[in-house]
């Protein structure tokens, strides 16, 4: 464990907070569209997690580390407790803080991921070294860059998605992630504490897509030993990108689960 980190952070709206934690190459900014619907009836939060977006590096990415970095967030906002959401990544990290401080939690949103350790060791280590391939010193422009992932990426959404995280410096590009650590970190980004063997009774809920491979049946059995009152939530049609790709049928989820246990 290390010491808590400073995240870099947007807030928007008033009233019961709500803090939206983002997936792996994301950042808080993910969460625009969403948060804007919210915002009306909630103070929104949204952090770049450690070594993703504005927020500083650290070599360790351990889950109860990165909770504890959300912790400090809260503290630093002057907020005793708070609804989680949580996609992918994020989701591991809001299931952590929930059994680590559960008087931290008020409810859990937790976004096509479970409780579990995966193997996607081949698709994330080929991403990061779909970017680690590309020749910065050559990238004019963004265009460029896009052009060089092709050959190894080649579903369009993806690229613009991981291409958020280049950013111009001067006359030339970098990466505002620290790709030696993200690989490095690979296994323990998929994998899941096993120190965590508690439960948290709280109002929890796991959407997930029907599309996607993220959650399956021994995930959900793993998550309702840790979260004995969640509800599963399959929204159809849609793969590990739940609240990008069906935005309406997220947003109306997360409201009618925040409403039910409201106070």
């Amino acid at each position: 464990m290390t010491a808590a980190l400073e995240l870099a952070c947007t807030q928007s709206g008033q009233g019961e907070p709500v803090i939206m934690l983002h997936g792996l190459y994301g950042s808080g900014n993910n969460w625009r569209g969403i948060a804007r619907a919210l915002e009306n009836d909630y103070r929104v939060l949204r952090p770049d997690l450690r070594n993703h977006g504005q927020s500083p590096h650290d070599p360790d990415m351990d889950y109860r580390s990165m909770a504890a970095d959300v912790v400090a967030l809260m503290d630093a906002s002057g907020i005793d407790r708070a609804s989680l959401i949580g996609h992918s990544m994020g989701g591991k990290v809001a299931m952590a803080l929930a059994l680590m401080h559960p008087e931290r939690l008020e409810r859990l949103v937790v976004v096509d991921i479970a409780p579990v350790t995966y193997d996607h060791s081949q698709e994330h280590g080929g991403i990061i070294r779909a970017l680690q391939a590309i020749d910065l010193a050559s990238v004019k422009s963004r265009e460029d860059a896009d052009r060089q992932l092709e050959e190894r990426i080649t579903t369009p959404m993806v690229r613009q998605f991981l291409l958020t995280n280049l950013q111009r410096q001067g006359d030339g590009w970098s990466w505002r992630i620290p790709l030696d650590i993200l690989a490095d970190q690979l296994p323990v980004i998929q994998s899941w504490p096993s120190a965590l063997a508690n439960s948290w009774a709280g109002p929890a809920c796991f959407l997930y897509g029907g599309n996607s491979s993220y959650v399956n049946q021994a995930g959900i059995a793993e998550a309702r030993q840790r979260f004995p009152n969640a509800q599963f939530d399959c929204i159809e049609g849609v793969g590990h990108w739940v609240h990008a790709e069906a935005p309406a049928a997220f947003i109306d989820r997360i409201q009618h689960f925040q409403g039910n246990h409201h106070g």
